[in-house]
């Protein structure tokens, strides 16, 4: 008996039963049971102050730090060891996310003070004990704000966003997003060599522009209008400089948008570093097919909300023509830069069959280069369809382009206007797109060279009334 009351044995059985209790909680999962149990105990002592940040501000714009806060709670560990959280498939095989739940509850550790964050419906919610706050609360933010920026660097997955049309007074959230994988880029457009290269200068010399519009007065954004037939490669071009910018995308249905303040609101929940496309917008403004009225339009362009909540963006308008559209709407400051997309020429041509049928010369070439100099064109569109139905045999490929070229093309050319002129071209004035070039049609049809002349008269009349840039013609210095 005399064992029992040894002290060296007391010692042994209760490490003996620690040891099997510990096993016990680990081996049946009631450890989980009682961390909780003993929080809630914990909590009993402590005061905790509860910080709210919402996923839209007092203005409806999306609030950039519930998405930085977002994208670090996802990042942590401690959202595989919560109750439940969501799993996704990821871009790569077999690759599985976790996602945040509604109403879960996620734990974090900073320098020594335990933080909770809950995620509740359009809102997460910090908590944190008083006792901690002053020490680590302005810390703590500033580290999810580096941590997020670098995850966002590291794994940036462009979206494109389509609106959708709002219900009573549910206004929030009125983008649906879809992840953007569109493959277009600057490189397999169909588009001359010298007019992708300014496109590209003007976009570079965009994002290295900040502070020389800021020191102008100037909100810092870029407007595009790409025109020209269906067909012809303004959908492929937006995708491409999406991709070059590496913006998202906003897509705006005119026929969703209820009226002229909702047509703000879609602006004011956009999010910078982003492309906000209208297209077809001629036919919306020739048809009145939408609620949106012309003013309504014109202040989305560059009125007082676009001045104050455009930063960062570029705005790209598609348009079949332009010779109808009311001339306030193609004004600079609305329309920066116009760029033509014609029907398909022979350059135009070869680059296709490089991308299509992976060509740079065939012998059929100067058969095909004959048929476009006689005035016959089809759309970028047409003809790569033909090269894709035919891409096993490239010769029967060609073949099939050439009698579509001599059946359906026929004289469509010659109504190709917007290939080159020399004269009057754009100048620079400190960086800025100054005066607008015109845009012609191919030399040696009689009908083009009328135009032409019929268009210089116009253009004398009408020079000093349009300063917007037509990245279609060439660039020289101006008088």
């Amino acid at each position: 008996m005399t064992i029992l009351y040894n002290p060296f044995f007391l010692l042994f059985i209760t490490f003996v039963f620690l040891f099997l209790f510990r096993v016990v909680l680990i081996k049946t999962g009631l450890i989980f049971t009682v961390k909780k149990k003993w929080r809630l105990f914990e909590d009993c002592f402590h005061v905790y102050q509860l910080f709210k940040v919402p996923k839209f501000n007092e203005s409806m714009q999306r609030n950039q730090l519930y998405h930085k806060v977002f994208v670090y709670l996802n990042s942590l560990t401690s959202v595989e060891d919560s109750d439940f959280t969501n799993l996704f498939t990821g871009k790569k095989p077999n690759e599985i996310l976790l996602r945040l739940d509604p109403n879960q509850i996620i734990e974090d550790d900073f320098l020594g003070a335990k933080i909770l964050w809950i995620n509740e419906d359009n809102n997460l919610v910090l908590k944190i004990r008083k006792a901690d706050k002053r020490r680590v609360l302005r810390p703590y933010l500033q580290h999810i704000h580096s941590i997020s920026d670098d995850l966002d660097e590291k794994k940036r997955d462009l979206k494109l966003y389509m609106n959708v049309v709002g219900h009573g007074d549910d206004q929030k959230g009125r983008w649906r997003c879809v992840p953007f994988t569109h493959p277009s880029t600057f490189e397999t457009i169909a588009m001359e060599s010298d007019l992708k290269n300014k496109v590209k200068s003007d976009l570079e010399s965009f994002l290295k522009a900040k502070q020389y519009y800021h020191r102008l007065g100037r909100v810092w954004k870029r407007s595009y209008l790409l025109y020209g037939p269906s067909g012809t490669g303004k959908s492929s071009f937006i995708a491409a400089l999406a991709n070059f910018l590496s913006y998202d995308v906003y897509d705006i249905d005119l026929s969703k948008v209820s009226d002229d303040s909702d047509l703000k609101l879609l602006l004011l929940q956009s999010s910078a570093k982003s492309v906000i496309v209208i297209e077809d917008l001629d036919r919306y403004l020739s048809e009145k097919s939408t609620a949106v009225s012309l003013s309504g339009i014109l202040n989305f362009m560059d009125g007082m909300l676009t001045s104050s909540c455009g930063e960062e963006r570029v705005m790209v308008f598609t348009m079949n023509g332009k010779d109808h559209v009311d001339q306030a709407v193609l004004r600079p400051g609305r329309i920066d830069v116009h760029i033509l997309f014609p029907l398909c020429d022979f350059t135009a041509f070869k680059t296709l069959a490089n991308s299509y049928l992976g060509l740079k010369d065939h012998k059929l070439f100067p058969q095909v280069e004959e048929i476009f100099q006689n005035g016959s064109s089809l759309s970028p569109a047409e003809i790569g369809e033909l090269m894709i139905a035919n891409r096993n045999s490239p010769s029967r490929a060609l073949k099939s382009v050439i009698h579509a070229l001599q059946t359906d093309g026929d004289g469509r050319g010659a109504l190709n206007i917007g290939r080159r002129s020399t004269e009057n071209g754009p100048r620079k004035l400190s960086g800025e797109m100054g005066e607008g070039s015109g845009v012609f049609g191919k030399e040696g049809a009689n009908a083009v060279k009328e135009f032409k002349k019929l268009y210089r008269l116009l253009r004398v009349k009408s020079s000093r009334k349009s300063q917007s840039f037509d990245l279609n013609g060439d660039q020289k210095e101006g008088g």
